[in-house]
């Protein structure tokens, strides 16, 4: 069997655009309707994706774009999602800044107990300040901090996972003995940031424990994925940055010892698709046009941490600091200083340029042209599926599903049917 193109995508608001909810006939008054994303859910299975991610974050984030920054917790979400399908993989995310390793682990087997084995956990360290000051803190620790705690965040998961066996419950009636406790051991995890105890209280099947996905750019970043990721969640502005990307974490996973493509590189894609070039040029256009430039200077000043207001609109954009210079999250900001450099932007073509796509790459385009650029990048090793951003829900993502996935398929690149009941399974297949 040929190897197959991967394909997830992640569920976020009336869409990923700036002006989603700006829209005519927006669901933006869906997003707190569990009923809306399970339909995305569905959507998705029905184009035979891998997974759906949930993003998530723990402040309003400024309000951007409507309001909605992030609505229903994204793990509740997911089990409502698993009761309306039966293949597609569940993804939501966790911050190892701000969750204990105990409670995650936990929510996230009890995820994959209630979907059958689908459950994944998508593991980030958190952007801003926000988010830790409703924690209890005043800000988030340093960017080489975060990333050694989401290290030993990953490696508690896996030593609370092993701790339960799902074969140590023998139910055996006649002696009085449900459990075999010989099989269940506490962890005893003391390190620099975590003291636990263990055992989990909720078993685990050892061939089907939970997928760990990651999304990093910087050093530390690309290093944890390499070491724990099953899959990964990448920024690329463009084939070459993504072939560079791809080619580092595979090197880096090497070096761990680990087989074949583990871990599978899913790039950030957004697809505008149309019956004709014109028909997708026009929706995004269309978007373009209603996008809120407060708002987007807002989100733009916090990506970068500068004073983005103070910026003529119609100027290029002032050069940015170097990367190792820049105290925020560098993955984001070295996407955007590339940006910058290489197409010297004004200020508001750089803000039309990530109303959607967040320094993600964009392709613009027929079915057949979406296809040609999807294949393109897989074909020559510098994707192993693509993690979908849709413009709008549902329409971008049903446009998608009808016109382009047929064409994957017909090629040979996608499969016509899930293979495997896991989520582990799919990945692997």
């Amino acid at each position: 069997m040929s190897k197959k193109m991967h394909l997830a995508t992640v569920l976020f608001s009336s869409g990923h655009h700036g002006a989603a909810w700006r829209r005519p006939n927006s669901t933006i008054t869906q997003v707190g309707d569990y009923q809306y994303w399970q339909h995305l859910g569905q959507l998705a299975e029905k184009g035979r994706f891998d997974a759906i991610f949930f993003a998530d974050g723990q402040s309003i984030m400024g309000g951007y774009y409507g309001g909605v920054s992030y609505y229903l917790e994204p793990i509740t979400c997911m089990t409502a999602i698993a009761t309306a399908t039966e293949h597609v993989g569940l993804v939501p995310t966790i911050s190892s800044t701000l969750y204990d390793p105990y409670n995650a682990a936990r929510l996230i087997s009890s995820l994959n107990h209630i979907s059958h084995g689908r459950a994944g956990v998508n593991i980030v360290t958190s952007m801003f300040d926000e988010e830790a000051q409703n924690h209890g803190f005043d800000k988030l620790p340093n960017h080489a901090d975060r990333y050694r705690r989401a290290d030993e965040f990953i490696q508690t998961l896996n030593e609370l996972w092993a701790s339960f066996p799902e074969s140590a419950i023998i139910n055996d009636a006649e002696h009085d003995r449900w459990l075999d406790t010989s099989q269940i051991r506490s962890i005893n995890h003391h390190g620099e940031f975590y003291n636990v105890r263990g055992p989990l209280n909720i078993p685990t099947s050892a061939t089907n424990k939970p997928v760990i996905f990651q999304a990093g750019q910087s050093d530390q970043g690309k290093e944890l994925g390499a070491k724990y990721a099953e899959a990964i969640y990448s920024v690329a502005w463009d084939q070459a940055e993504s072939q560079v990307y791809y080619d580092d974490v595979k090197q880096r996973a090497k070096r761990y010892g680990r087989a074949g493509d583990v871990p599978v590189i899913l790039p950030g894609l957004v697809p505008y698709v149309g019956k004709t070039y014109e028909e997708a040029a026009a929706k995004q256009k269309a978007l373009d046009d209603q996008l809120p430039i407060a708002d987007s200077v807002a989100q733009l000043s916090d990506f970068l941490n500068l004073p983005v207001a103070d910026w003529p609109l119609d100027d290029p954009v002032p050069p940015l600091p170097e990367i190792a210079d820049f105290p925020g999250p560098k993955g984001r900001f070295e996407v955007i200083k590339r940006i910058v450099e290489t197409e010297q932007p004004t200020v508001r073509q750089l803000l039309q340029r990530l109303a959607c796509a967040g320094g993600h790459a964009t392709i613009v385009g027929s079915a057949e042209e979406v296809a040609d650029m999807m294949q393109d990048w897989f074909e020559n090793g510098v994707a192993d599926g693509f993690n979908l951003m849709f413009p709008t829900y549902p329409e971008s993502m049903a446009g998608f599903v009808e016109l382009v996935v047929p064409i994957l398929q017909e090629r040979g690149l996608l499969r016509t049917d899930y293979e495997q009941s896991s989520l582990r399974g799919n990945l692997n297949s």
